[in-house]
């Protein structure tokens, strides 16, 4: 449909939204125009109507009828919907959003995902690719290989790659669309900063630890061995064994391959998980909720709240060390 496709590349150029969250706008609008039954602009518009609405709301959460969607996405699709109504609004199209007087499904509050710190320490020990601080010395013939361009050669890359991609994600706390777009220029060595854009094109800066500094430089070094030539600052800063920018599906796979072998992480094994490890850590460590908030890129602190859940551990530390009944083992007196 035309509104549709006009409000898509709204979203696209003057927005700013990734080809994928296009991809989530597009689905969602096309999934409720097929449930009230609209041909065209006309009976679309026609049919945001809050019963409608309601309906379409009602179909997505009923398992037998629908698609059986569990509330958090129906919310989402919901959003998106009363997104689109304010921008017909807009067109004067619309008189109200109609979106805003359907009650939307209550949404149970989900715990970020985190990895324990020994956890991660233990996998980037084990795949520690540094002698003397230098040299690759999990894979001493990795200069040798990649000039060579053989078979091995991508083994090789692939290990260096992967745990790259770890590195780089598990101490910035970037997401996944942030990694694959970093160019080489964005990494600052003279300053030991990173410049990474964010959503809707919102540039932040993050700081980098000596030891990603060193894994970087090195990485480079061994990426222009196998393309045998210098690279550019507006290059992709991390790159496919075929030579291209990485994609999402590979930076998953890289992570589920890398923390899949260590046995002290349990549960999903994604991207994000390693940014939520960060935030959980730097909280922990008593970093405030505004820096965490700077560093992470939430527009707003209520996005960066949702990291101040505490283990039992931690909680506990906390009782023992500032309750004042624990202070004294228990008792009521002074």
């Amino acid at each position: 449909m035309k509104l549709i496709d006009e409000y898509i590349d709204y979203l696209a150029g003057v927005k700013r939204f990734s080809p994928r969250t296009q991809d989530v706008y597009r689905r969602g609008l096309e999934n409720f125009a097929k449930s009230s039954g609209s041909e065209d602009d006309a009976a679309l518009v026609a049919s945001l109507k809050p019963v409608m609405i309601r309906n379409w709301e009602v179909d997505m959460l009923d398992k037998d009828k629908g698609d059986g969607l569990g509330a958090r996405t129906v919310n989402l699709n919901l959003s998106v919907l009363s997104s689109f109504c304010k921008y017909l609004m807009a067109k004067d199209l619309l008189l109200n959003n109609p979106v805003s007087q359907v009650k939307r499904p209550k949404v149970s509050k989900r715990l970020p995902v985190f990895y324990r710190k020994d956890a991660m320490e233990k996998y980037l020990e084990s795949t520690n690719m540094y002698a003397d601080g230098s040299v690759l010395s999990l894979y001493p013939d990795a200069v040798p290989l990649v000039e060579r361009k053989n078979r091995q050669t991508a083994e090789v890359y692939g290990h260096v790659l992967r745990r790259m991609i770890v590195s780089m994600l598990y101490s910035t706390g970037i997401r996944r669309a942030e990694l694959i777009s970093l160019n080489i220029g964005d990494v600052d060595f003279s300053r030991a900063v990173m410049r990474v854009t964010g959503k809707g094109d919102k540039m932040r800066e993050i700081p980098l630890v000596s030891s990603i500094i060193e894994e970087i430089s090195l990485y480079l070094k061994t990426v222009e061995l196998m393309v045998k030539s210098g690279r550019r600052p507006g290059e992709p800063l991390l790159i496919t064994p075929a030579g291209g920018r990485l994609y999402p599906e590979l930076v998953d796979k890289a992570v589920k391959t890398e923390l899949g072998t260590v046995e002290d992480i349990k549960g999903r094994k994604s991207p994000h998980a390693l940014r939520h490890t960060l935030a959980t850590e730097l909280l922990e460590e008593g970093s405030d909720l505004n820096s965490i908030k700077e560093l992470l890129g939430h527009a707003s602190l209520a996005a960066t709240q949702v990291y101040t859940h505490n283990s039992i551990a931690q909680l506990k530390k906390v009782y023992e060390t500032a309750h004042p009944r624990a202070k004294n083992g228990g008792n009521n007196g002074d």
